[in-house]
Order: structure tokens, then sequence, then C-alpha cells
């Protein structure tokens, strides 16, 4: 059988690993000694001190950039709108951490405060989190049980059992910042990326079960001390106390469920058309104030309600050391989990928004939030996906719509908390099942990774059922033990963990760039891929992307004005609902619609309009030692593709494996933008395509040599 398409010959003198030795120079890379790098790290100058105030307090950086005129109003409009909820969810979360309701009011302002001097995001919502939340009530509850006496700790006596929660609370808060804050110091914000999106998966549905019994007694009005630890999800208190539920609070509960969902759902399916989300938790919290308030529901349906607020400030408190020695081993996960939400969310506006944020720093302003505010009695803190989506959906730019959302809280502690009196504790109770609609469709992915990644299945299930029975502390160890277990059966493990994924190329025709990766690709090192790709070829794609589509907008917005005239073409849209300093969309495909000319980025724009160069066409991924991809891999590696195809630069995959291939068709990795004909065999046939296509960019005569050159991570 003749072979049908294009041929090609190669002739080369047959090389031994001497004889290539001598007539090529091998390139080393010089290295640093110990002594170089302490010199390094501790030669100070003026330049240095400026960078170390500028790392350590970030607002330096952004605040003196501040725009008050494009900026200002959305973050008053955000910061009114997050602080409502923050008020809410501080309330609502106060039950799960088995504390009075007016103490998570101290959590929504104390960290926000120091977050927004200390932290370098710009959309983070710092305060009350559910699961974090949980977490601490069960340890309130271990140390001050509900149904017997508290443990023997000095610093107990004279206290009434409402005071003795509030210091444990504030003590394991105290502890675990002090955990997130010498992780700081140390450097060790990497940690995170060892925490699996499948991992984390598992864990926070896990949570999110626990978070739902813990609130059945108070949607179903029941009157039982509450539970904790290993196999605290049993439901027998609830089953054995069942008979006695409170037909009001249910009622209640199941009304206002029923509310938020379905405005919930309008403000998903109408967010493109909505100036801003429907404020539903604020409108029927206040609704039901004054029911509760009219008729009375604590004594005519003995509705247990909020009941007196905090009013103001309570002096400062020092953390218990006893309480600290018995709760140290719980706070380290507590520690971990809160930076690895924030830092999970946070790293999602920043993707968005264009700028960076600092792991490390993350930890410093999170440790530094939570010891000072357990000083002030809050408890621990950290982020809730939905307030930070309101935050920034309202128009929130900087966290000066932090520190107004924590000024609206401010408001509620010392003038008007007592309007919240009323409120039956079955309402708040069902704000929080509500709020856990997206923890708990989690496992809607089950089926997806049984199909395509039974490692990660194992790792979810293994995480799961550890932490809904063993406890939310022990359940993470599991699960984090269970995922290491697997990445030690992945070939190459070693590599992995050693081996930079960059490599240096000899020869490289103009306009192409050639990035080998010598080990398998996944969730804990497809953070480091994209960072050494983006090295690698001297640009950020996304930025590129993102910038090219803010230039086009404003050209469009010049041609409608008619302040660039183009003769002798067809007149551009004169749709003006496009939002010039919008930043939806721009992370999309360039749309050329309404401009009227080709747009040549390679050449100077009109108006000073600068966009990042572009020096390469084409960019040739050798996948040669890739022996397994994981699915948080490949979504990463997805949206990489995608963004250097947006942006007009070509990519070819060379000599993956059969088994890498077969998981990405049952992935669904190929669409309408990376295809299937991006693939090639070899390195050699990858690159006579792209000399074919681009004939003036190099000779198709030339010999393509590719030497390794390792580097640590």
């Amino acid at each position: 059988m003749q072979p049908s398409g294009r041929h090609y010959v190669v002739v080369r003198p047959l090389f031994s690993e001497d004889s290539f030795a001598e007539q090529h120079e091998r390139i080393n890379r010089t290295r640093k000694t110990l002594r170089h790098h302490l010199k390094d790290y501790f030669t100070c100058d003026t330049n240095r001190a400026k960078n170390a105030a500028r790392s350590l307090l970030p607002i330096i950086g952004w605040i003196k950039n501040y725009n008050i005129k494009e900026w200002l109003l959305g973050d008053i409009v955000s910061g009114i709108s997050t602080g409502l909820v923050a008020v809410l969810q501080g309330l609502a979360f106060s039950l799960l951490a088995s504390l009075p309701p007016g103490y998570g009011l101290y959590t929504a302002f104390f960290p926000a405060i120091i977050y927004f001097f200390l932290g370098t995001s710009r959309h983070l919502s710092v305060g009350a989190f559910p699961i974090l939340s949980l977490m601490v009530g069960a340890v309130v509850t271990r140390l001050v049980p509900d149904g017997g006496p508290p443990a023997n700790i000095t610093g107990f006596e004279g206290l009434s059992m409402e005071q003795q929660r509030v210091l444990v609370a504030s003590s394991v808060t105290f502890v675990m910042g002090a955990f997130q804050l010498i992780m700081g110091l140390l450097q060790v914000g990497f940690i995170v990326m060892y925490l699996s999106e499948t991992l984390v998966s598992g864990f926070t549905t896990a949570a999110a079960v626990h978070i739902l019994v813990s609130q059945l007694r108070f949607v179903l009005g029941l009157d039982f001390p509450g539970v904790n630890g290993p196999l605290a999800i049993t439901l027998e208190n609830v089953f054995s106390d069942i008979t006695n539920t409170n037909v009001a609070d249910l009622v209640t509960s199941i009304v206002i469920m029923a509310l938020v969902l379905i405005v919930k759902e309008i403000n998903d399916r109408f967010k493109s058309k909505l100036p801003v989300p429907i404020p539903i938790e604020v409108i029927v919290t206040v609704i039901a104030c004054g029911v509760s308030y009219a008729f009375n529901f604590e004594k005519r349906f003995n509705v247990v309600v909020v009941g007196e607020m905090v009013d103001g400030y309570e002096s400062p408190i020092a953390p218990n050391l006893e309480v600290i020695k018995e709760s140290a081993v719980e706070a380290f996960p507590m520690a971990i989990v809160g930076f690895a939400v924030a830092f999970s969310v946070a790293k999602v506006y920043s993707v968005k928004h264009d700028y960076t944020i600092d792991g490390n720093q993350e930890l410093l302003a999170f440790g530094v939030s939570n010891m000072f505010g357990a000083s002030f009695r809050s408890f621990a803190a950290s982020t809730a996906l939905s307030r930070t989506a309101i935050q920034e959906s309202t128009g929130g730019k900087t966290q000066i719509a932090g520190v107004l959302s924590a000024m609206m809280v401010l408001i509620v502690i010392v003038a008007v908390g007592f309007l919240l009196e009323p409120l039956p504790r079955s309402v708040l109770g069902a704000l929080v099942i509500v709020n856990l609609k997206g923890m708990l469709m989690q496992f809607r992915e089950l089926p997806f990774l049984w199909k395509n990644d039974r490692t990660d299945f194992v790792t979810w299930v293994v995480t799961f059922v550890a932490s809904l029975f063993l406890g939310l502390d022990l359940g993470l160890a599991v699960g984090l033990g269970a995922e290491l277990i697997t990445i030690a059966n992945i070939e190459d493990f070693r590599k992995c963990f050693g081996v930079t994924v960059l490599k240096t190329i000899i020869y490289e025709p103009e306009g192409v760039k050639i990035f080998k990766i010598p080990s398998p690709i996944f969730f804990a090192n497809i953070d480091f891929f994209r960072d050494k790709l983006v090295q690698a070829v001297g640009f950020s794609p996304l930025k590129v992307l993102k910038k090219r589509n803010k230039a086009l907008r404003k050209i469009r917005k010049m041609l409608r004005n008619g302040e660039l005239e183009i003769s002798d073409v067809r007149q551009p849209s004169t749709d003006t609902s496009e939002d010039n300093n919008s930043i939806e969309g721009l992370d999309q495909p360039i749309d050329f619609s309404g401009i009227p000319i080709q747009v040549n980025w390679n050449t100077e724009l009109p108006a000073n309009i600068s966009v990042p160069p572009v020096n390469i066409h084409s960019l040739v991924l050798d996948f040669s030692a890739v022996s397994f991809l994981d699915i948080s891999a490949l979504k990463g590696l997805k949206a990489t593709l995608k963004e250097f195809l947006r942006i007009e630069v070509d990519v070819y995959i060379v000599s993956c494996d059969v088994y890498i291939m077969e998981k990405l068709h049952q992935c669904s990795f190929f669409d309408d933008e990376i295809k299937t004909s991006i693939f090639y065999p070899t390195l050699h046939d990858a690159m006579l395509h792209i000399l074919e296509k681009h004939p003036d960019h190099g000779e198709l005569e030339k010999v393509f040599t590719v030497i390794c050159k390792l580097s640590r991570l």
C-alpha cells in the first residue's frame, strides 16, 4: 500500500552522545550558592525597601491609582449591597458556630478592616464562611456543651455559658490566625495547589451536608443540644424529637426558602438585564422581622427569635491558653480551609479583572485579620462565594467596597441592631440552607468523574465519606492522604515534583515557540505549567486578548462619535449598548463586527491605543513525556489553549500519548475552537506544516535540534 499525503526525507549524520557533544556546545545554567542567596536576601536598598512596603501593604499600590470618577460610585453601590448581605450572613453563620447571632457582626467588621490594608484581592468580601463557622462550632460545643458541664478550663470561672463560648470561639480563631501568619512568614502559600478541585469539591459537599443537618433544628423549631465531632451527622436527635416540630417555624422556613430560590433563579437568568441582583435575602428578612413583631411570634407561636443583639463593641480580650492547647489540632485544618477557599475565589476574580494576587501575602492578611478580630470577639473569617459575587457584580472595583460594607455592619452594631431582635431564627436557618445549593449540587460531578477519571472519583468519594463520618478536620486529612496516594501511583511522580516544565530550544524559526513538558500534568503543577508557558512566550495571552477587545470597543466608540474617520467604507454599527468600561466578555473571542477596517495589531493604532505585542504565530507543545492528565489539568490546559487561539496564535500538540488522546475525547476537550487537527505525531511533522503555512518565517532545510535544560521547581 502506497502512503498518501505529503512526504519528507530527513538526512543527517549519525550521532552518538559523544559525537553530538563534540559538534554542539553544551549550555549549563549558572547556579547561585547559598551564600549568594543569603546575600541577595539580606541586601537592602531604597528600591527594595519600597517594594517591601508595597508587598506588606498592597493598598499603597492601588490606592494611588484609584479612579474616583469611574470607580467610586460602583464601590459605594457594591459596599451597601454587600454590607446588607454581610449582616444577614453574619447573623446566620453565628448559629453554625453555636454563638449568639450578634457576634457574627463582629466577624463581618474587624477582619474586613484589616484586610483592606493587607489583602491583595480587590474583590474579596471578608467575613464569616459557613464551613469555618461549623468547624468553630464543633470546638465550641465540645468544650462548652449544651447539655452538660463545660470543660475544666481556667478562665471559665464566673462566666456565663454564652461568655464561655465566645471565649472559646475567639481563642480558636486566634490560633487559627497565628497558623496562617506563620505560614505566610514562611512563604508556604503554594500549599494550596496540593488541594485539588476534586478534593475541595468532596470536602465542601460533605460540609454542606453537615451544615444542612445542623440547621434542621432551627428550621423545625426543635429544642435539643447541638452535637459535634465524629458521626455528628447523625439525624437521631432530629427524628427522636420531630413530633415536637413548631409548625410556625416550619411554614416560615418553607416560604422563605421557596421565595429565595425563585428570586435567585431569576437573578441568574436575567443577570445581564438587571442593574443589580434583587436583594431577596434582605427583603425577606425585613418582612419576616415586621411580621414577627406585629403578630408577636415569640409568645403566640413559641418561636425562638434572635433576641437581644450586641449593643456597640465590647472591650478586647486575650485568648485563653488552655483553650488554645485544647483546640490547636482543630485550628490547623481551619487555617488551611479558610485560606484555600479565599485564595481560590480571589484567583477567579483576579484573572477576570487582570491583576495579580500573592498567596503568601494573603496568608499574612488573613492571619493578622483573624488574630485582630479574635481580640474583639469575632470568630473565624474567610470569604463566602455568594457574598464576593455580589460585591463584584454590583460594581465593586476595589476594597473600598469592602470597607463600606464593614461600615454598614458598624451601623447595625451601634444603631439599628435592635430592629433585628424579633427575627425568627428559623429564617436565618432557612437562608443558610438556601445558600448551600451550589455546594450540594456538586454531587452532579460524580457521573462525569466515574466515566472519565476513576482516580479523581475515588478521591472525591473518600474525602466526602471521611468528612461526613469522621468530622471535617479528620476528613480533610484522610482526603489529602488519599490524593497523595493516587499521585504516588502516577508514572514519573518524582519528576513531576523535581523538574520544571520549561525546556530551552537551541533553534526555533522566527515566530515559533517550542515548549516541551517532561512530566505528567495534574492539579498540583497545572498552574506552574501555565506560568512557565507565559514566561517562555514572553506575554500573557489572556492579557493580550483583553487589551485587544478593549481596543476594539474604544475604536467602535470613536467611530460612533465621529472621532475617527475612515473614507470609502461601510458605516459602523450604531449599537451603543456596549459599555466601554465593562470587563464582561473581554476574555471571549475577538469580535470585529462594527469595525469597517481590518485591524493589524502589529502596527500603530489610532488615539494612542496600546496593545501588548505578540511576536509568535505558532506555539508547539511537545507532549512526548506526558503520560498522565487529570481533570483539573485538562480544564486548565483547555483554557490556556483557547487564550492563545483567540489572539491568532496557532497551537500544535505533538507526540501525544494514545491514552491522553482517548481521555481528551472522553472529556469533551474538543470543540469549535480546539480541534483534533492541532495534533501531530512528531515535532518534525508539525514544524514542516508551520513552515509551509508561514514560508516567510523560516526555511524547510533547517534542522531543528532540541536540547533540554532542567531547572528546579
